[in-house]
């Protein structure tokens, strides 16, 4: 009974100096919270005794656990320019500047200044890609998957879609595509088999109620071996002559000329086919902001503008100049303005003039070596296929590989482990970050 009593009330607590400058409203949630399991605790004998001067740290470590942002920059030393997990493509930092006054003030996303009325938000952007892609119009959503669902959902609902096996395509967080056509109202027709599809088989397979021919990118996984699948071309060429609707699925289709002979598809190359539709993905070989991004002849593009569900999945405006900027920089061939090409392109040299630029920042009892690697571009792109790239090895005495990563990892330093060593590949690495990585070997050395 003593030690219920000695709990604090609640408004002399919260009236603690160390809550002076912190958010009233919360600071009174967590109080009661944590009186309440103080309370609970000494009724069940888990507590005995407890210091007031305890439950001010603990209601502190509470309030900045809840009120720190979630997100945390990382270094990514993985290699993997595309990564997934840690954001996929960086923004430039001189492109977010030059955006930043557009959305941090009114502006006219929907407004037209020559008319003085409403205007349409995709308008805004369609002039410089529909300049760089040569295409009737362009609409974006955001991301490609829901690309893929508007299109389906648009164009053939009811209807039956016409795809090969070998593309029904399942990606990361199980996103399948017989499934987005199951959700989208479609119908999908198969054709041909998991290794070879012919252009007969599409042509068998179209009937009254076909309305599309679909591509599907195969973007984690390639089909070798006695294969065979049928060009974009070829099927653009018979939805014209069977008066149907031909799309691409292009996943991460990209704008130039991919460098150590990768074989990816070119966005640019298949508008050259005028096709009826194609997306692609934003923050993938574009190197852009998330989204996803739909092309083709306009009377499709204004189809899909009146399906109601775009409300559901358009973009906002810091997305919208953001993607912009991406656009313009590839039209003016300013490739080093986008981070992702820029990685992508960087000669081996330099990335060992990296590596060498940190070892010689370490301390003389650290062991490390630069070592030729390779590694993958990522984020669902050029599937099987590797680029050559330069790692710095690390070994620190007594840490065994695992807690090595771990250490790193827990300095916000991504690594990856290969031949049971700890790598820091430098494709990934930005040059503002080498006295990062130095810092924090030296650091973990000294452990």
């Amino acid at each position: 009974m003593f030690l219920l009593k000695s709990i604090p009330k609640v408004d002399k607590f919260i009236a603690h100096k160390e809550f002076k400058a912190l958010g009233s409203s919360l600071v009174m949630s967590l109080t009661k919270e944590l009186l309440s399991e103080l309370r609970e605790n000494i009724l069940s004998e888990k507590v005995t005794a407890f210091d007031e001067e305890d439950l001010v740290k603990e209601l502190l470590q509470r309030y900045e656990d809840l009120t720190q942002p979630s997100l945390q920059t990382l270094i990514n030393a993985t290699g993997i320019i595309v990564h997934t997990n840690l954001g996929r493509s960086l923004i430039d930092p001189d492109a977010f500047d030059r955006v930043k006054d557009l959305v941090t003030n009114y502006n006219n996303l929907e407004f037209d200044l020559e008319s003085g009325k409403r205007g349409e938000r995709y308008s805004l952007i369609s002039k410089s890609v529909c300049s760089l892609l040569g295409c009737e119009d362009v609409l974006i959503v955001n991301n490609n998957a829901s690309a893929v669902f508007l299109i389906l959902n648009t164009f053939a609902k009811k209807k039956e879609v016409v795809v090969s096996r070998g593309e029904l395509v399942e990606i990361g967080g199980s996103f399948r595509v017989p499934d987005v056509m199951k959700q989208s109202g479609a119908k999908l027709v198969e054709v041909g088999t998991t290794n070879k599809t012919h252009f007969r088989d599409y042509e068998n397979a179209i009937g009254k109620k076909t309305s599309m021919l679909m591509k599907v990118h195969k973007s984690n996984y390639s089909i070798e071996g006695f294969s065979s699948e049928v060009e974009f071309s070829e099927i653009v060429e018979l939805a014209k002559q069977r008066d149907l609707i031909d799309y691409y699925d292009m996943g991460s289709g990209h704008l130039f000329d991919l460098p150590y002979g990768l074989d990816e598809p070119s966005v640019l190359d298949y508008m050259k086919l005028e096709p009826s539709l194609l997306s692609f993905s934003g923050d993938k070989l574009l190197g852009s902001v998330q989204a996803g991004i739909i092309v083709g002849k306009k009377k499709y593009i204004e189809m899909l503008k009146k399906n109601q569900l775009l409300r559901m999945l358009r973009v906002d405006k810091l997305t919208l100049a953001l993607l912009e900027e991406s656009f313009k920089a590839i039209l003016l061939e300013k490739k080093e303005q986008i981070p992702t090409i820029k990685m992508l392109f960087c000669s081996l040299d330099e990335l060992r003039d990296d590596a060498m630029q940190v070892q010689q920042k370490l301390k003389k009892n650290i062991k490390t070596k630069i070592v030729d690697t390779k590694t993958l571009i990522g984020g669902g792109t050029t599937p099987n296929k590797t680029i050559p790239s330069v790692a710095l090895v690390v070994e620190v005495k007594n840490i065994k590989v695992k807690k090595l990563q771990k250490l790193f990892r827990q300095k916000s330093i991504i690594g990856r482990i290969e031949d049971d060593e700890f790598l820091l590949d430098f494709r990934t690495i930005q040059k503002t970050q080498l006295q990062n990585i130095a810092d924090a070997i030296d650091e973990i050395a000294d452990v």
